[in-house]
């Protein structure tokens, strides 16, 4: 069964490679667009950290550690389900999810992976080079349990971000148009990179353990910096599962609703 899904999404692979082939002009500058989103979030530290020495007792590279982290896990995100994901809402409201529904695997497996875009993933060279960079800045020499279990975090929290768009698009098999919903998902993204040490009071009962907003990038940055850490490694896992199983659920109670093109 693994066999025969991941056939299906080399088979998508080549086909995205293909279709950005025939494109070049847009992957060079969506690649470049990106790149420089990336440099004015590292610009912006930069400037901050020139005023001050610790944020929430973070230092300069630490905090670029994080912001860095929070990058790799939005890179794949955007490389491997963004476009996919994205157009489910359109899919639904047209009528051309039948597309999906004849397709020989999961319903939600085909929908949410069919494309990949090349341009989001390039740019993980780059969140990665900033992640390595911070490490060696403060001379964290992270053995290999450690670096093993940073990556693993890393598929964890871009598997919770994966659940919770998946969870933000279902909302179109019950209402007309979700799209305000998928620009706020965004908007709780930017949390990401910042420490959990800055949140108090309710807002950290919501964000840190309530919402998945914060721990995706701590959890793993704390891993390099700090060395393995169980309970919060174990709680990463734990709301990976969970809004994983979630994403499942309501995706398919939505599908039921679902009212084909032909029907």
């Amino acid at each position: 069964m693994l066999l025969h899904y991941l056939r299906i999404w080399l088979a998508s692979i080549r086909y995205s490679v293909t279709r950005t082939l025939m494109f070049r002009f847009d992957f060079l500058l969506w690649s470049t667009v990106e790149l420089f989103w990336m440099a004015v979030n590292l610009l912006l530290i930069t400037v901050i950290y020139a005023h001050t020495d610790s944020i929430a007792g973070w230092s300069k590279y630490e905090m670029m550690l994080l912001v860095g982290t929070s990058m790799l896990v939005q890179r794949f995100l955007m490389g491997f389900f963004w476009s996919s994901i994205f157009e489910v809402g359109r899919n639904v409201r047209t009528g051309h999810f039948d597309f999906f529904l004849a397709q020989p695997g999961n319903v939600m497996f085909m929908a949410t992976t069919r494309k990949i875009d090349l341009d989001g993933l390039v740019n993980t060279v780059v969140a990665g080079a900033v992640v390595v960079y911070s490490a060696q800045r403060l001379g964290l020499q992270p053995d290999f349990a450690d670096i093993a279990l940073y990556l693993l975090l890393v598929g964890c929290g871009v598997l919770i971000h994966y659940s919770a768009l998946v969870l933000v698009v279902s909302l179109s098999f019950w209402i007309t148009n979700a799209q305000g919903f998928e620009g706020s998902y965004f908007t709780l993204f930017e949390f990401s990179r910042l420490p959990r040490e800055a949140f108090g009071g309710f807002a950290r009962v919501l964000f840190v353990w309530m919402l998945p907003a914060v721990v995706v990038s701590n959890v793993p940055a704390a891993t390099l910096l700090h060395g393995i850490q169980p309970w919060h490694a174990l709680w990463l896992v734990l709301a990976t599962v969970f809004w994983f199983g979630l994403a499942v659920l309501v995706f398919h109670r939505g599908l039921r609703r679902y009212s084909s093109a032909s029907s």
